[in-house]
């Protein structure tokens, strides 16, 4: 559907991320063999109708062996680089760990973290300094910590614990006592720093579109934001463990 969207469309007006590595939900679902990782680009490039995509990413590798990671799928990254089959590559996950492992053996082009800059768990920010200075680029995915920072709550799918629902949610209830939507304020939050380059927000509507871009253009309220922070204080920095527990 993407492909026949982006027909017509010059290459250099768009930006093109994919990611490789994860194919389902279970743990059999995920390949990081170097030869899946070449075929899968090469479906997505003909899905896409495109010879080169811009940001290539191995994503969740906490669900693969680390080691292997870096011995195998890196290298072939890569070569896929030196190709010019991608432009970037990246790697994406959860836990803080698996990017201070790959750090310690390379240096990739992008991280895309998720739900660890947001108003309840910002310690992402830990790691900024270093990939600044490595001069890795800083995706961050869901600041509002997939759904647990929104008037409506986490989905009942969510893998947060019951006291990190219950004080997000006791946080939206203060957000709302005066009258702003908590997801303003998430957004706002992870979208201040500098050191992050680019914000992911998911969102099922144009009208939430216009939110966002309305929210992050207004000033933050630093008081409200003192308030909430000292709310969700309990479970700062908590989160919950996903893939092989060697890497969390």
């Amino acid at each position: 559907v993407l492909g026949r969207a982006l027909a017509g469309i010059r290459r250099d007006r768009y930006l093109l991320a994919t990611k490789t590595g994860r194919y389902g939900l279970k743990m059999p679902d995920f390949d990081f063999s170097p030869a899946r990782i070449r075929s899968s680009l090469e479906e997505s490039l003909t899905r896409l109708g495109v010879d080169t995509i811009d940001l290539f990413q191995l994503h969740d590798i906490e669900f693969g062996s680390l080691p292997s990671i870096v011995e195998d799928s890196i290298p072939t990254m890569q070569a896929l680089k030196a190709e010019g089959k991608i432009r970037f590559w990246g790697v994406t996950g959860l836990p803080l760990h698996i990017f201070r492992y790959v750090l310690e053996h390379t240096t990739p082009d992008t991280i895309l973290s998720y739900c660890r800059y947001a108003l309840n768990d910002n310690s992402l920010a830990e790691l900024l300094p270093t990939l600044s200075e490595r001069g890795v680029g800083v995706i961050n995915a869901s600041p509002t910590g997939m759904g647990l920072l929104t008037n409506r709550g986490s989905p009942d799918w969510h893998p947060a614990s019951d006291q990190i629902k219950q004080v997000c949610q006791q946080a939206a209830e203060l957000c709302a006592q005066r009258n702003l939507d908590i997801t303003q304020l998430a957004l706002q939050f992870a979208t201040q720093n500098p050191a992050i380059a680019t914000t992911l927000v998911g969102t099922a509507s144009v009208e939430n579109i216009e939110n966002n871009v309305r929210w992050i253009s207004q000033d933050l309220d630093p008081d409200l934001l003192a308030a909430v922070q000292g709310v969700l204080a309990p479970v700062q920095g908590m989160s919950w463990p996903e893939g092989r527990p060697e890497n969390n």
